[in-house]
């Protein structure tokens, strides 16, 4: 049963070598796990001493699942086929091609995707960036070639991941992070933008960005 990590715990598992000046605590924990694979879920969380936020899971259990560990009250987080928050993006199709979490392209488009960054996401995101370079393929490296086609697939998700990838630039000189450092993440910055503006976009997307920012290109979480 494939059930993966994700979000900033996942960031720093796979980025061994975090720059201390990005570094954060960690509460929370948030999974994705296969379409019809929840029943299989719950007992995985029960056996490890969570229990189910029941009414939550009652409402939402085909596409998100909580679970609360009575002791310390740490939540776990379990998206179920897709990860949805201000957008949706699929990563079931790719769950299984790293043991322990998302790719590291999915592991970036998830921290973007969200419309008003917050520290803690800036922090991941450049630790992610600083600790791994951008190519096409999977494995260590930020697959640009996955980013490009997820945005060139939505224009909602392309208006967020581009414009937080802007903003990311104004953050880099912020944490004291040495000139090195800071002139690799703007490096993968420009190296993802130039492969996102590069892939050919689908007619779906060329259609919503004739409409633009008229009418809002996203969800907020609470909605969700």
């Amino acid at each position: 049963m494939p059930l993966r990590l994700l979000g900033g715990a996942a960031i720093a598992i796979r980025t061994p070598d975090l720059r201390p000046e990005l570094a954060r605590g960690y509460g929370d924990l948030d999974f994705v796990a296969a379409p019809g694979t929840t029943t299989g879920v719950a007992r995985v969380f029960a056996d490890a001493g969570y229990l189910p936020d029941s009414a939550f899971n009652t409402l939402h259990g085909k596409r998100r699942l909580i679970f609360v560990e009575p002791e310390s009250r740490q939540k776990a987080d379990v998206f179920v086929g897709s990860f949805e928050m201000c957008h949706k993006i699929p990563v079931a199709e790719r769950l299984e091609l790293e043991p322990a979490t998302i790719p590291l392209a999915e592991l970036l488009v998830t921290k973007l995707q969200i419309v008003e960054l917050n520290d803690k996401d800036v922090r991941d995101a450049l630790g992610l960036l600083a600790g791994h370079d951008v190519r096409e393929g999977d494995g260590d490296t930020i697959g640009a070639g996955r980013v490009a086609e997820l945005c060139a697939a939505d224009w909602g998700l392309w208006r967020t991941i581009t414009g937080n990838l802007e903003s990311l630039r104004g953050h880099v000189g912020g944490y004291g992070l040495d000139e090195a450092t800071r002139t690799t993440i703007e490096r993968r910055i420009d190296a993802l933008l130039a492969r996102i503006e590069a892939e050919p976009k689908s007619r779906a997307w060329r259609l919503r960005a004739r409409v633009g920012e008229r009418v809002r290109w996203y969800e907020l979480p609470e909605d969700v």
